[in-house]
């Protein structure tokens, strides 16, 4: 077989309609869109609208609540921080910080104190457990889990957390 005799299978590709050519070809004149009208016109999406009837999704209930001032943490697992650490992005001696994870490409950027305002920002830096950290190290973030947290102490490192502000 050749390149050029390669062929579809019967019936694999339908030929289009040709619109607007006649009225004996049983689509001319105004295309089968009608007359006139908005929908008739060219460029019209009308995704929802029901005609004066109450959309669907106004129909449907709304369920739940919705934080609008809910706080997106970034996830940075030991294993990747370890990996980090062996590739020689990260400087296991100093605090590992949220600015340095920034810069080390683990998370995104980070906004302190005000939530998030962006798509790819977030308020702080969550440390979880999946992994293994084989070295002493101190880590300076947001939030972390206690197996995290158990597991960073395990090797003689620590981990620094924010301290809550009091409660007046």
């Amino acid at each position: 077989m050749k390149l050029n005799e390669l062929r579809d299978n019967a019936g694999a590709r339908l030929k289009s309609k040709r619109l607007g050519r006649g009225i004996g070809s049983g689509k001319g004149k105004t295309s089968g869109k009608g007359v006139k009208g908005q929908k008739a016109r060219e460029g019209v999406a009308l995704n929802g609208f029901e005609g004066g009837q109450l959309p669907i999704y106004r129909r449907l209930p709304k369920r739940g609540f919705v934080n609008p001032s809910r706080r997106e943490y970034a996830a940075v697992n030991l294993g990747r921080l370890a990996k980090a650490i062996e590739a020689g992005r990260i400087d296991a001696a100093q605090p590992i910080t949220e600015a340095v994870l920034v810069g080390a490409g683990l998370v995104r950027t980070v906004v302190k104190k005000g939530g998030t305002t962006g798509a790819s920002k977030v308020a702080g830096v969550r440390l979880l457990a999946t992994g293994e950290i084989g070295r002493a190290v101190t880590i300076e973030v947001s939030g972390a889990s206690a197996a995290a947290v158990a597991a960073v102490e395990a090797a003689g490192g620590k981990v620094v957390l924010p301290t809550p502000a009091a409660a007046s």
